[in-house]
């Protein structure tokens, strides 16, 4: 007699295969029809509707952005244009409108006196301990000064000396903020494309006139191919604060979001325009509020001395965000798709199994009818051979059937 292989090479090499059990139950009838309905219904209506799940799709869109804004007003007593208050004046995707400057002027090399509080003293030594310092305005050279200094209300306190550009900045000292700007306007011209197909669109149609233009103002409901925003309505839209942002400046972001349906008409491909406050974040925050940011000019006297004008400045900082992607009807997205809901249909069947198997009063009858083993131990027949005839010992109960069992009706 054979040696008995281990009982895990029994078990592995094994072969199931499928038998039918026709369940006249109609509980578990009506189960195994509604699982099936909304797996239907969902690749229909959010897989191939919604998520458009028979498309090939592009999301590598390529994009160019050109602003230009327009506007005057009135900063510290002076009138200002374009070329005052917008920064960097290439127009590009991410621009900032100064609202409020802190200008000190003709600052030389040399050294004086500091301006900010953190460094107010009342010896030498209260200056030694911030010498590795770099928030201040200059090189801190050491000393306190105390008896040629002015704007201290102590005459015992003074403020350390710095070496560098003389006079120091105080930006405490801000000016009054520049609220014509809700009036300013931005234009923004923005053409994409989308590699993969080939299209290439662009926000505004191109029979638009310049009358139309000089205008209008964008409305998602009026206007919608308008390319001019106004900063007043994207402040509103936002419930942003005028005297805030322009006291102490901020972070827009103008969202133009492209998700084109390629299988209509290309013309029907066209921008979505969302707002955001980028800096929502750090609303609340104590130690860092607004944005701003410092830039000088730089002179030369007759007699070669250099000398600058520093300015502070608090500004709208606009970034213009461009996302998107198309998508096009293709034959092998559309099978693969088809694919899966076919074969997810049949998960109504395995969660009919486990209410049949375990929670249905008929389980003990399901289960003999479901599972059946047999040998795997082939014999050939003993009499004369007629082409290959083999029977297999049946270790289980036999159907007398072609395999299909009927369990009759069990509520």
């Amino acid at each position: 007699m054979a040696p008995k292989l281990p009982r895990f090479f029994t078990d592995f090499f094994v072969y199931e295969t499928a038998k039918s059990v026709v369940v006249k139950s109609w509980s578990v009838g009506v189960i195994n029809r509604f699982v099936q309905l909304l797996i239907i219904l969902y690749f229909i209506c959010w897989v191939f509707l919604h998520e458009k799940g028979h498309q090939q799709r592009d999301t590598g869109i390529e994009s160019a952005v050109i602003t230009k804004v327009k506007g005057l007003g009135n900063l510290n007593n002076r009138v200002m244009d374009v070329a005052d208050y917008v920064v960097p004046s290439q127009g590009s995707s991410s621009f900032s409108i100064i609202t409020n400057m802190v200008i000190t002027a003709n600052q030389m090399q040399g050294r004086c006196p500091e301006t900010d509080k953190k460094f107010i003293c009342t010896t030498d030594d209260d200056c030694n301990k911030n010498n590795t310092s770099n928030i201040g305005n200059g090189i801190l050279t050491g000393t306190c000064l105390i008896n040629n200094v002015t704007n201290v209300t102590n005459s015992t306190n003074g403020w350390c000396e710095i070496e560098g550009w003389c006079p120091a900045e105080d930006d405490s000292l801000s000016g009054t903020p520049m609220k014509e700007v809700e009036n300013f306007t931005i234009f923004i011209k923005n053409s994409i494309r989308f590699p993969l197909f080939d299209v290439t669109r662009g926000n505004f149609p191109s029979s638009l006139n310049q009358s139309y233009l000089q205008n209008c103002n964008f409305d998602p409901v009026h206007a919608p191919f308008c390319p001019i925003f106004k900063v007043g309505d994207i402040l509103k839209k936002l419930n942003q604060s005028l005297d805030y942002i322009t006291e102490k400046g901020g972070e827009i972001g103008i969202n133009i979001n492209w998700k084109c349906n390629l299988d209509y008409d290309v013309e029907k491909c066209n921008p979505n325009y969302f707002f955001t406050h980028l800096d929502a974040a750090f609303k609340h925050s104590k130690a860092t509020k607004g944005y701003n940011f410092r830039f000088a000019k730089y002179y030369q006297s007759e007699d070669g001395t250099e000398y600058r004008t520093l300015h502070k400045a608090y500004a709208i900082r606009f970034e213009i965000i461009v996302s998107g992607n198309a998508g096009k009807f293709n034959v092998v997205p559309f099978l693969i798709t088809l694919v899966a809901a076919f074969t997810s249909v049949g998960l109504a069947t395995v969660f009919c199994d486990i209410i049949l198997l375990n929670f249905h009063k008929g389980a003990d009858e399901y289960k003999a009818k479901k599972f059946e083993e047999v040998s795997g131990i082939v014999q050939e027949s003993k009499g004369p051979r007629q082409g290959s005839q083999m029977s297999i010992k049946v270790l289980g109960k036999n159907s007398n059937d072609s395999g299909t069992f009927s369990i009759g009706r069990q509520e």
